[in-house]
């Protein structure tokens, strides 16, 4: 009982740290949109087109080290995406000479008994606190509020195809619930589809994968889960081109569907 209660709890807390990240009245900055990163500091460390792990976070003095799974990537295009370590956010970002703005941003509202809440609730402050100062060098990224906190990150390197687990982010949102796992010495990948298990054999040849017929568990979802599956089955049915991007994964078919997957080691 006492522990239901705790649950709700902290489903209401993390539920009070998204809302953190609600759409913030904002006058963006410049972007690039010839598809370049976009630098704090011309000729130095990119901002943008880099998986940035968080490595910390610093509020009213107070440094808190920031969960694994915490983590920041900005396209050129203006989008960024990322983790607090245990809900996942999208946002507009403006990169602006030496300041990132993010607004419009949203969270997913899930609890996780092994992520600090109060951890996710400075992070997701800090991060919608801007203007914030970019300083980047080398393989570091520092974030700086007006007010003097900071967000410290780093340069995530490229992830194996092979023995990571690859979350899913598209499609299906972001739940987290379809992941891919493939295994070099068997040949093989298993996972989770969204709603059923499945394993099948996978070829890996010259930038490409071709997968076997899948072996799937049987069990009936909700319909959002569902249409994860569906698309998701019809990977299998023709030999699909990969790119590995730092610590993304993009899976694309023949006729030109999408999956999008993020390193979960």
């Amino acid at each position: 009982m006492y522990r239901q209660k705790d649950k709700q709890k902290q489903r209401m807390t993390v539920a009070a740290a998204a809302a953190f990240l609600l759409p913030l009245t904002a006058a963006c900055g410049s972007e690039r949109a010839d598809g370049g990163s976009t630098s704090a500091d011309a000729g130095k460390t990119p901002v943008t087109g880099v998986r940035w792990k968080v490595d910390s976070v610093t509020v009213d003095g107070t440094t808190h080290r920031a969960p694994e799974r915490a983590h920041l990537r900005i396209d050129a295009g203006g989008r960024a995406e990322g983790s607090l370590g245990c809900n996942r956010f999208t946002a507009r970002a403006a990169v602006d000479g030496g300041h990132l703005r993010l607004s419009d941003a949203t969270a997913t509202e899930m609890a996780c008994d092994d992520i600090p809440l109060a951890v996710e609730e400075a992070l997701s402050r800090t991060l919608t606190a801007g203007p914030l100062t970019t300083g980047a060098d080398g393989d570091r990224l520092t974030l700086t509020t007006p007010g003097g906190d900071t967000v410290r990150l780093s340069r995530q390197r490229e992830a194996p195809l092979y023995g990571t687990k690859w979350t899913v982010t598209e499609p299906g949102g972001g739940s987290g619930r379809a992941h891919l796992t493939f295994d070099d010495a068997k040949n093989s990948v298993s996972g989770h589809l969204g709603c059923n298990s499945a394993r099948a054999e996978a070829t890996v040849r010259d930038g490409h994968i071709t997968l076997g017929a899948p072996v799937t568990t049987r069990m009936m979802c909700e319909d959002s889960l569902m249409d994860t599956e569906k698309r998701l089955l019809k990977l299998f049915e023709a030999p699909l081109s990969y790119r590995i991007d730092q610590q993304t994964l993009t899976l694309t078919s023949e006729n030109g569907q999408t999956v999008r997957a993020v390193a979960d080691r």
